[in-house]
């Protein structure tokens, strides 16, 4: 597993210690490091002993090769020392490095990290800072890399930033810009032999270049590695590092800072300065945001340049691991220290934190898992690209087919319904319809009207009587008596108010329920003598779930039936109060249509989340409740005058039992989100209904209305092959598991707007199931594949 470790060293020196060291531990797949903190004593002597070794090392060097042009003496400093007084050097460096970092403080921060990491790992290790002896000092020395064999060490700055990176297209080529500075003294031959000798790089080598032809070609092209042989400089005391790119013109990174930039944003990966004293280099370049580079931490020998070079191209190129190979290159230089002494302290990688390593692959543009073994043709890569491709679409297309069959079986109909309510709740809570009244019969006014009624009533006809006199004469457009009326009462003649006169009034609607040889055997005839023209049916229907979402506009009528009225109560109702705004209705089988406004029907069988075993019967629209409650007025108010006289003028009136007793309730989408479970009276539904299509009409409100058959199709194959696209296109495991919970967070919010604003229900459940399906497919597709392979060559 791979791992990053990033030890930062805040707000002190090696003179007065650390009082805050963290370590930040960041495993694969982690969005959360573990954060560990402690501190460091001061170490002066670490400063003395660096210098005193960075000056035996430069004497030593010159000592045993008088020709080496890269490794310079200054007068001042001594040169009468042996090899072995170095040696001793480099062991009390050693284990002074070690001694400060067994510091009790620092001690706590290494036990922990070593209980959450394995041999097995391969770690990387940052050190961050902004103090160049820190950068300097050889870490690699520390007795943590001797017990994990996969650990490298990193350098980095403070201040960093995630680089901004240009998408460019694949190639299958390693794109590299081969710098060869000033190389008086020096021999960079090898170095251009072993990069022609990379079958799949493309190299250009610029040869002592001018300032300007070098900025030329870093603005102008696309390039993934950029290479430095020649003479470089750290100055400043290694604040400042230089470059000399020709005889006679030396740059800092300051003065190609905006070409390098333009590089970087373009692509550019990886910097190798094959050069002397790196760290200045390192250091300026990190703030350009280069994603790594790899320095020389002071003056290098041609061979060791040399050697590390082909080490690192041949185990990178190789498939490993960018950090595995800068530390196989590293060490395999131990073998020259005969020579050489400290080759293998030479070379650090300088890391941008917010980067991941680079491979080889990546950079020849991913097209294959397999190892560098050779030349691969351009045309046989793309071919393979293709193959890809098309393996995509067809495992998106099976799985859109297949999720299409299950719901036309129905499997996702239940959790469609719940999410069409969930969604519909979202809403936000509107304002009561103002052209809508309701005088509801409560259980008190039951219990204290107590007439003589025949069969079960919840009021007599007389008071019934009393009540709908009272309402005319407050100028309402329409009465709709949703209260069954199919027995009279035995007459009184001395009641001046006759029940039968006022249900002939022509702006009252009475109602019956139709005969059903099914459900409903005998049905409730209306009351006698009221016309068909003034009557509505009142037949509800629910949802296997028990909710009631849809509303029956017109039905025919069995042959048998008492009720005969093709028109719900609802559809009377809205249709005389839209007369008065001149405003005539259009009826067709398959819709009603008020002035610009249709009301499309749901087609049988197959409309919306409704594919099997639902009756779509008659013409039946989706029920947009309102959420919001309506005006009220109880029986008594009505007949004791306790109510407003201007609240009936001009609006829909309908009268309904409320009262605990009768059995007149429905759940509703927002039942289920109450905190106790709560049903309400078929008077609010009949409200409901009535308030949907007066509003959609004179408020413009959104109708409900799904796609035809085939759209749902288009919709949910559209989605499938988008987020199938969309997870094969990124990269990580990590990031296609992020891409396929990101598409169906998107997809829901787009179906939520659809429905809110436009009425539009749109199949979320079975684009989402598609949109998963499809990428657990091309996840553990080519997991199987490479588990098979890895299987088949540990058999061979």
């Amino acid at each position: 597993m791979s791992k990053l470790v990033v030890f930062s060293f805040l707000g002190g020196d090696l003179n007065q210690g650390f009082p805050v060291v963290t370590a930040q531990l960041w495993c694969q797949n982690q969005f959360v490091p573990v954060k560990l903190t402690g501190s460091l004593p001061p170490a002066p002597e670490l400063s003395e002993l660096y210098r005193r070794w960075q000056l035996l090392y430069a004497a030593v060097h010159q000592r045993l090769d008088r020709n080496n042009q890269r490794i310079k003496v200054h007068s001042q400093d001594i040169t009468n020392i042996s090899v072995n007084d170095f040696d001793e050097v480099c062991q009390q460096l050693q284990a002074n490095i070690n001694a400060w970092l067994k510091f009790e403080s620092f001690q706590n921060i290494e036990r922990q990290l070593r209980t959450l990491l394995s041999r097995h790992d391969e770690i990387r290790v940052i050190i961050e800072t902004n103090i160049v002896l820190l950068h300097r000092l050889p870490w690699h020395l520390w007795n943590f890399f001797e017990d994990y064999p996969k650990a490298e060490l990193a350098l980095s700055n403070h201040e960093y930033e995630s680089p901004q990176l240009l998408q460019k297209s694949p190639t299958g080529k390693v794109k590299i810009l081969a710098i060869l500075g000033n190389r008086v003294g020096i021999d960079i031959e090898k170095d251009a032999y072993l990069l022609q000798g990379l079958t799949d790089a493309k190299t250009t080598f610029l040869i002592e270049p001018t300032r300007q032809t070098l900025d030329e070609y870093l603005w102008n092209q696309d390039w993934d590695i950029l290479f430095f042989a020649g003479h470089s400089n750290s100055l400043a005391d290694g604040e400042i590092g230089e470059i000399c790119i020709n005889q006679t013109e030396s740059l800092t990174i300051s003065q190609l800072k905006n070409g390098l930039k333009a590089a970087i944003r373009r692509g550019l990966k990886l910097a190798i300065f094959n050069s002397c004293d790196g760290i200045g280099l390192g250091r300026n370049l990190a703030d350009l945001n280069i994603p790594q580079m790899i320095v020389m931490r002071e003056g290098v020998p041609d061979l060791i340049a040399q050697e590390f070079l082909k080490n690192f191209l041949t185990a990178f190129a190789d498939s490993k691991p960018f950090y595995l190979a800068v530390r196989e290159a590293r060490e395999r230089l131990q073998g020259l220290e005969n020579e050489f002494p400290c080759a293998s302290w030479l070379p650090v990688i300088c890391q941008n934190p917010t980067t991941v390593p680079t491979t080889w692959q990546e950079l020849r543009g991913n097209f294959d898992n397999t190892k560098f073994v050779g030349k691969i043709s351009t045309k046989g890569k793309i071919a393979t690209s293709k193959s890809k491709f098309w393996n995509v679409l067809l495992s998106t297309f099976l799985v859109a087919v297949s999720t299409v069959g299950l719901r036309y079986l129905g499997v996702f109909e239940k959790i469609e319904l719940q999410t069409f309510d969930r969604m519909l709740r979202l809403g936000l809570k509107e304002d009561p319809d103002p052209r809508l009244i309701i005088v509801e019969i409560t259980e008190k006014d039951i219990q204290s009207r107590q007439d003589m009624t025949k069969g079960l009533k919840s009021i007599s006809d007389s008071t019934l009587a009393k009540l709908l006199n009272k309402l005319q004469k407050y100028q309402p457009r329409v009465v709709g008596l949703d209260i069954y009326r199919d027995f009279a009462d035995p007459p009184n003649k001395s009641n001046l108010i006759q029940l039968p006169t006022e249900l002939n009034k022509e702006n009252v609607v009475v109602v019956c329920k139709s005969r059903d040889s099914k459900y409903d055997l005998q049905g409730v005839k209306p009351p006698k003598d009221v016309p068909v023209e003034r009557q509505g049916f009142t037949d509800a229907i629910k949802d296997p779930d028990g909710i009631v979402r849809r509303q029956i506009l017109m039905m025919a009528q069995e042959p048998s039936s008492t009720c005969t009225t093709p028109y719900s109560l609802s559809l009377q109702l809205i249709t005389r109060y839209l007369s008065y705004e001149n405003i005539k209705p259009k009826f067709n089988e398959d819709y009603v249509q008020f002035g610009s406004k249709v009301f499309k029907r749901l087609k049988p069988s197959r409309s919306g989340a409704y594919q099997q075993g639902v009756d779509l019967g008659g013409n039946q629209i989706l029920v947009n409740y309102r959420n919001t409650d309506y005006q009220r007025v109880s029986l008594d108010d009505v007949l004791s005058n306790k109510f407003d006289r201007k609240s009936f003028k001009d609006k829909v009136v309908i009268v309904g039992v409320t009262a605990n007793t009768v059995s007149d309730t429905w759940s509703t989408p927002y039942s289920t989100a109450q905190q106790d479970y709560q049903e309400i009276s078929g008077v609010f539904i009949q409200a409901q209904m009535v308030s949907q299509v007066l509003s959609a009409v004179l408020d413009q409100r959104p109708i409900l209305w799904v796609l035809p058959y085939w759209g749902d199709i288009l919709w949910i194959c559209g989605w499938s092959v988008a987020g199938s696209l969309i997870i094969w296109w990124v990269r990580s495991l990590l990031d296609k598991r992020c891409a396929i919970f990101v598409t169906v967070v998107i997809l829901y919010g787009v179906c939520a707007i659809a429905l809110l604003k436009q009425g539009l229900w749109l199949p979320f459940i079975p684009s989402a199931f598609a949109v998963v399906a499809g990428g657990v497919v091309i996840i553990f597709i080519p997991s199987r594949r490479q588990l098979s392979t890895t299987l088949q060559s540990l058999v061979e």
